[in-house]
């Protein structure tokens, strides 16, 4: 991950590459949390995802989010700290 791409086009990039979502959100909440624990004043340490993927059919919410969270790790590693997450199969999007 380079540091000239923001955080939130790497979380779009990294997801649209390993799950090929039919839908793909991804929202920095960042400015919610200033003054939080792991906020830093330039942003990108909160998200909000939601995720609807092929990927995600048959499997359980914790199955989900150890996918997306593994998909995701070196962010956690540039400074991400929270991800609020909504992952859904194709057949359970509305």
């Amino acid at each position: 991950m380079t540091e000239t791409v923001t955080l939130k086009d790497w979380i779009t990039e990294t997801l649209q590459a390993q799950l090929a979502p039919a839908r793909l959100d991804v929202v920095d909440e960042s400015h919610l949390h200033a003054g939080h624990s792991g906020a830093r004043p330039e942003g990108e340490t909160h998200f909000r995802l939601d995720v609807v993927a092929a990927a995600f059919e048959g499997k359980s919410r914790v199955e989900r989010h150890r996918i997306v969270n593994a998909a995701l790790d070196p962010a956690f590693k540039r400074g991400l700290h929270a991800l609020a997450l909504k992952a859904r199969a194709p057949s359970e999007a509305a």
